[in-house]
């Protein structure tokens, strides 16, 4: 258990660079993500058919069905990067992140729909708490409104992935499902780029100057990586629990953020109470479901 846990946390600070990277590349938004996924599902490909043919998780064969149910849980990790990252440019790295937040009260309402359970008023609570916490954050500067509704999206759209792909991922390989989400996220964001390019000109569609090298890093360590580590963290941690832990990830954005963009000059003490606040749900949660294992063992 401490192994599992000790991997969900390491996920959560490779996630605290994606928000950095995703202003630091010049790319709009949604060709940020084509790349990011194409490269993704390429390098994925290359990996399982020729470094792994001997191994009993190379590169397998699905039957359509399977691979329209990865593929569709990987649209829906496609849509929350697209928002994600459209928040951040839309506003900063802190208001994109912390809006992530957002994930556990989403996956407290979601997942008994989907799961179809018992609605959980503890996680409820926890979830009250974050949403709390962002509260405070939110009333600091009133210029990030449209960053704030894109970043409340993509925390609803990764809930759903979440508990998704947790459902789905039971069923098959990790490293075969990784790809096949790359590959639906990709052609499903290639089908939509022409609908959205209508709404929101994408600009440049190719990388220039560091673009590359930041490219390369989100693509191999905080995608095919954190990925890797979603998935094998999902299939042993509830979904909740995951969702409420990765409210760190703004924690770690913000501490890059101020040293790389200088964001600290716009925050104040109630931005502070607030992630404070965020910090107090996640310790909580984790407590409370080691204590629910530790009881039921």
């Amino acid at each position: 258990m401490k192994k599992d846990y000790f991997l969900l946390h390491l996920s959560v600070f490779i996630a605290g660079f994606t928000g950095v990277l995703g202003r630091l590349i010049t790319l709009d938004s949604a060709i940020l993500v084509w790349w990011r996924m194409a490269a993704a599902a390429l390098l994925m490909f290359l990996y399982l058919r020729i470094v792994e043919t001997h191994d009993r998780a190379s590169l397998q064969r699905y039957k359509f069905r399977d691979v329209l149910q990865m593929g569709g849980v990987g649209m829906l990790l496609c849509l929350h990067w697209v928002f994600f990252y459209a928040s951040i440019k839309a506003s900063n790295v802190s208001i994109g992140v912390v809006c992530f937040s957002l994930v556990g009260f989403f996956t407290a309402l979601f997942e008994p729909i989907i799961n179809k359970h018992k609605f959980s008023g503890r996680e409820f609570l926890f979830s009250l708490l974050t949403i709390l916490g962002i509260y405070l954050i939110f009333q600091f500067d009133s210029r990030y409104r449209l960053g704030i509704a894109l970043g409340v999206i993509s925390s609803a759209l990764y809930a759903l992935f979440a508990i998704t792909n947790q459902r789905v991922g039971k069923h098959y390989d990790a490293k075969n499902m990784l790809l096949w989400e790359m590959v639906g996220g990709l052609i499903g964001l290639t089908c939509l780029i022409p609908l959205y390019n209508i709404f929101i000109p994408v600009g440049q569609l190719y990388p220039v100057g560091l673009d590359y090298p930041y490219l390369a890093f989100m693509v191999v360590v905080c995608t095919i990586g954190l990925c890797l580590l979603q998935i094998i963290v999902l299939q042993k941690i509830p979904a909740f629990t995951v969702n409420l832990t990765y409210n760190l990830e703004p924690v770690y954005s913000i501490i890059l953020s101020m040293f790389i963009f200088k964001e600290y000059k716009e925050l104040n003490f109630s931005f502070c109470i607030g992630i404070a606040l965020i910090i107090i749900s996640v310790v909580l949660q984790t407590y409370s479901e080691i204590k629910r294992r530790i009881v039921q063992s």
